[in-house]
Order: C-alpha cells, then structure tokens, then sequence
C-alpha cells in the first residue's frame, strides 16, 4: 500500500453557519492523503488515481455546493473520493477554514476525516 498526498488545495467557497458567509464566501484549503495500493513494477495512470481527476471532484465540491458545517464537507470529500476512484482502499480529508469567524487570534482551523473501503 502506499498513499500520495495532495496538499494545499485553495478554493474559493460559501460554507458557514452565518448567513454573511454563505452571501460572501472565503478562502478554504483541502489537504489529501490518499492511500493505493502501488503495483510494484507497473508505471502506468491506471495503476493509480489521476491526481487532476481528484482535484476536480474536490473543486466541484468546494465551490459549487454549500456546507454549514466544514466536518460535513470533510465527510462528503472522503465520501465521493472513495465513490469515484475504485483503486482507494483509504482517504483522510482535512479542511482548513483559515478565516474562521472566530474573536480572537488564530492559525488555523479544520476538520479531518478518514474512511476505509470496507
């Protein structure tokens, strides 16, 4: 098994409890670990996810749909993921949400998920 890591995904999205946030938008950050199993030998697409397939289907998701919660963004991620790339056996989903409607100083907040292919 052997897992590739997609990190830093930066879209633009309307996800928040606020009103103000689904009418504004921010910025929201999606990290991927994807694990695989690698063949050994073989170097072909097929043998693997393709990783702009992947990035396309977390886009889509990010922009285009609308989520209260990040947890259930994470979750719909981890969800779809394994759906549409058959060869995932796991995914761990983190989004950040680094403009967080929080009083105070702060890195970061996100939430992390992680699914196995039962």
């Amino acid at each position: 098994m052997g897992e590739i890591a997609l990190l830093g995904l930066e879209f633009y999205g309307h996800h928040g409890v606020r009103p103000e946030e689904g009418r504004l938008g921010a910025r929201f950050v999606v990290d991927l670990w994807l694990q695989v199993p690698f063949e050994g030998k073989g170097d072909r697409l097929e043998e693997t996810v393709d990783y702009a397939q992947v990035y396309a289907l977390v886009e889509a998701a990010v922009r285009r749909r609308r989520f209260y919660l990040i947890e259930a963004l994470a979750d719909h991620l981890a969800e779809e993921l394994l759906r549409a790339f058959p060869r995932l056996q796991a995914v761990r989903v983190r989004v950040h949400k680094p403009h967080a409607p929080i009083p105070g100083v702060f890195r970061d907040v996100y939430a992390e998920t992680e699914r196995r292919r039962s």
